[in-house]
């Protein structure tokens, strides 16, 4: 059983996300992009003002109680000017920034890692920051292509790249608590359901060279807060286990509590649009008040997933946007 603090209030700002979108209405409990910038400094709607979308997630997330903030950066995005450009505009308080989660190896979360470490260095003072790896997303990826050959993808930074930046790597697979309790980050997740496949056709290059298969993403781990009154919320960049698969993992870590929320990258776009069905049904299995698809979600996942919970439920995620969820 895990055991983490709550939260009186959880604050979620969308620093990198695959869309814009700054005129679709709202809950009362989100901040749409515009809102956001204004509060930070924007004093005429321009293209110059705004945040630029990108293939890719992060999020700021920050637990508030009565003895103060912590904040966590949950992957940094596709790539460096993404983090820096949204970061000024949205009011980051980089240097509040204390630990910084990379959830998988992949570069689309992880290619504005240094940009962000520097720009938090800058900010604290030259304070090294933890940031939490898994041992196995280091390796060079790729995907195998219809002809038989491999499209590569980019490298992740290393461990002593990012302690270069400022980071002070933690590498490890095994469950953890981060900063004081406050934060939950998951051990590896179990694959039990049938049809969520991860990511077929990926690959990996072994030490001699050969690529071999890489289906299952191993590395690939969810954050969890918890808010008081209302439960357990669980961030999953990508969802390559599958994010049945990732509450089921979030379920069995906090027995007896209730999951309040689900954000992040749910990754039922491209070959795994054919398990929309499957995942929309099954997660009505687990009370969920509030879904929040992003990133690499697809639209076809998030209009069935309006479709089947309502837009009480569901409000997609967007650059820029900001989710308050309070006690």
């Amino acid at each position: 059983m895990t055991t983490i603090d709550a939260a009186d209030r959880l604050e979620v700002q969308i620093l990198v996300d695959n869309v814009t979108d700054t005129l679709s209405s709202v809950p009362g409990f989100v901040s749409r992009e515009q809102q956001v910038l204004r509060r930070f400094g924007m004093l005429r709607a321009s293209g110059a003002a705004m945040c630029c979308a990108n293939h890719g997630l992060s999020l700021v997330i920050t637990a508030h109680t009565g003895a103060g903030a912590r904040s966590v950066l949950f992957d940094a995005g596709p790539v460096d000017y993404a983090v820096a450009r949204n970061g000024a505009r949205l009011g980051v308080d980089f240097a509040a920034i204390e630990a910084v989660v990379l959830s998988h190896g992949h570069w689309d979360h992880a290619g504005g890692l240094l940009a962000a470490f520097d720009l938090i260095h800058a900010a604290n003072g030259g304070r090294p920051v933890a940031c939490h790896l898994h041992p196995g997303m280091f390796a060079e990826r790729g995907m195998r292509q219809p002809d038989g050959g491999v499209f590569p993808m980019d490298f992740i930074p290393t461990a002593e790249t990012l302690a270069a930046h400022g980071a002070a790597p933690v590498v490890s697979a095994e469950p953890q608590a981060l900063l004081d309790g406050m934060f939950h980050l998951s051990g590896e997740i179990p694959r039990r359901t049938a049809y969520e496949r991860s990511l077929p056709g990926q690959v990996r290059r072994t030490e001699d060279g050969r690529w071999v298969p890489d289906p299952l993403l191993l590395d690939e781990r969810f954050l969890a807060a918890r808010v008081r009154g209302k439960g357990v919320v669980v961030f999953s960049a990508c969802s390559h286990a599958g994010i049945v698969n990732v509450l089921h993992a979030a379920r069995e870590a906090f027995p007896g509590e209730r999951l309040h929320a689900v954000m992040g990258g749910f990754h039922l776009s491209g070959e795994n649009e054919a398990i929309i069905p499957e995942t929309v049904r099954d997660l009505g299995g687990f009370g969920l008040d509030v879904i929040v698809p992003a990133h690499c979600t697809g639209w076809r996942a998030v209009n069935a997933l309006v479709s089947a919970y309502g837009e009480g439920v569901v409000v997609p995620g967007a650059v820029g946007k900001r989710f308050t969820f309070s006690a």
